[in-house]
């Protein structure tokens, strides 16, 4: 046994961290994260049902894809847990475009290359035509500027930009 080669292979190489954690749905509230069908989205509306005769006090959710922008609805018991993804915002300088991808500058001072212009994505944000327009304009003026990349579940998309004042932030 101990004399056969059991060669293992792994697959992926991330740290194991969940990109959810668990939360008591009655907890959730108006702008805040939640996962519906597998997406992460910002709740727009709660209400919560009183409890029948046999049941669960329920909360209505109406919320949208933050990457889609696409409004999805969710019922879910008071008292169940639900996932809520780990949503953040980070800044990078912009500082160039190669035909899809962006070339972003990180806090570190390294260069990022495989974050797209939003118009290029399968499933765009609303308003990724007017976003990468924005963009492309200030690129072109050489202007100093910020994208501003939201983050959840693995994916990055460029969301908004911001003009650094006397070329730092």
């Amino acid at each position: 046994m101990g004399d056969e080669e059991d060669e293992q292979t792994f697959e992926t190489t991330d740290a194991g961290a969940s990109e959810t954690y668990p939360m008591e749905a009655g907890q959730i509230r108006k702008g805040g994260h939640l996962m519906i069908k597998g997406n992460p989205c910002k709740v727009l509306d709660v209400s919560t049902s009183k409890t029948g005769k046999h049941g669960h006090a329920k909360c209505h959710f109406v919320a949208q894809d933050i990457f889609t922008g696409k409004k999805m609805e969710d019922l879910v018991p008071a008292s169940h847990t639900t996932m809520i993804p780990f949503v953040k915002k980070v800044e990078y300088q912009a500082i160039g475009l190669d035909e899809e991808f962006l070339t972003l500058l990180t806090e570190a001072g390294d260069t990022r290359e495989d974050i797209k212009l939003p118009k290029f994505l399968n499933m765009a944000p609303p308003d990724a035509e007017e976003v990468s327009k924005r963009i492309e304009d200030m690129l072109a003026k050489e202007e100093d500027f910020n994208v501003i990349v939201l983050c959840a579940c693995g994916k990055e998309v460029v969301t908004d930009t911001k003009v650094m004042v006397g070329g730092a932030q």
